[in-house]
């Protein structure tokens, strides 16, 4: 594996953008590849064969097709069925999930181990942030809290609308009624709602996001084997999406405050395909490539 390869990210949207600005913040040397899966999105919606399905097919085209070096899955549906999966059919790559990086972050800021989640209704049916606190935290409170209004809300522009503060208001209220003084944007969609969910909960209230942990936790894969590009490197961000790419570099721009460059259209079937993975037995599974 290359040195100056690009760290691979991916997500079901432009939700991702968050984990790649972290990187770049963080490792401004490094190129960065990013995949937004548009074209399916809301990945939460979706059964879970089918998204393990896109996620690997989407980590085998970052690995075979754009080289990364690494591969960070800045999603939260995709962290939670798919990581494990990943890692075992592509053992070359370092592969990171989002949902880890947020729990570490979210038990270190607990004074009493009570968090809050805010998520996809996909992620809150698999438990996984509630099973990953639950092995950090001996006496974890942990409140799942799906918010299906905000992924569209922000995929369409809508962030600051009313419709997303009053969302907004409707899925904080269990969490401010029970007093959860920590809470998780367990969704990489939700730091673009950050402020509107501040001024809600109020300062005394902690939000985490695990982009930030993530970024952070890859630098030291990277600087731990040596694969960190030298500070004379001019780093360049490609951006694909399988949707289109005007719409996608608006609205990532928008996001990031700066223009969306190298921004490229990516075809399921054609550029990249699914991977279905049936588990057989534990000892044996079958993969095809469709």
């Amino acid at each position: 594996m290359k040195t100056d390869a690009p760290i691979g990210v991916f997500d079901s949207g432009v939700g991702g953008l968050t984990v790649a600005k972290e990187i770049e913040a963080k490792l401004p040397h490094e190129h960065i590849a990013f995949v937004g899966d548009e074209i399916h999105i809301p990945y939460g919606d979706r059964p879970p064969d089918q998204i393990l399905s896109y996620a690997l097919g989407i980590t085998r085209f970052l690995i075979d097709r754009c080289g990364a070096k690494m591969v960070i899955m800045a999603c939260n549906m995709s962290s939670a069925l798919a990581l494990e999966e990943a890692r075992r059919m592509f053992p070359q790559a370092p592969i990171l999930g989002v949902i880890d990086a947020g729990a570490r972050a979210a038990a270190r800021a607990s004074r009493d181990g009570r968090v809050g989640i805010l998520a996809t209704q996909g992620t809150v049916n698999t438990r996984a942030y509630t099973r990953a606190l639950s092995g950090l935290l001996e006496d974890a409170d942990v409140y799942e809290q799906a918010c299906p209004r905000f992924v569209p809300l922000i995929e369409s522009g809508g962030a600051d609308s009313p419709e997303a503060h009053e969302a907004v208001a409707e899925y904080t209220e269990p969490l401010m009624l029970g007093g959860y003084g920590t809470i998780v944007l367990g969704c990489t969609h939700y730091p673009f709602l950050a402020d509107a969910i501040g001024r809600r909960v109020g300062p005394e209230v902690t939000l985490i996001d695990p982009a930030e942990e993530t970024a952070i936790e890859a630098g030291e894969i990277l600087a731990d084997t040596g694969m960190l590009n030298p500070p004379h490197i001019e780093p360049v961000h490609r951006y694909y999406t399988t949707a289109r790419p005007d719409e996608f570099a608006a609205l990532g721009g928008e996001f990031l405050g700066k223009p969306l460059d190298h921004v490229e259209q990516i075809r399921w079937g054609v550029d990249l395909g699914a991977i279905e993975w049936l588990e057989k037995t534990v000892e044996q599974t079958t993969r095809s490539v469709r």
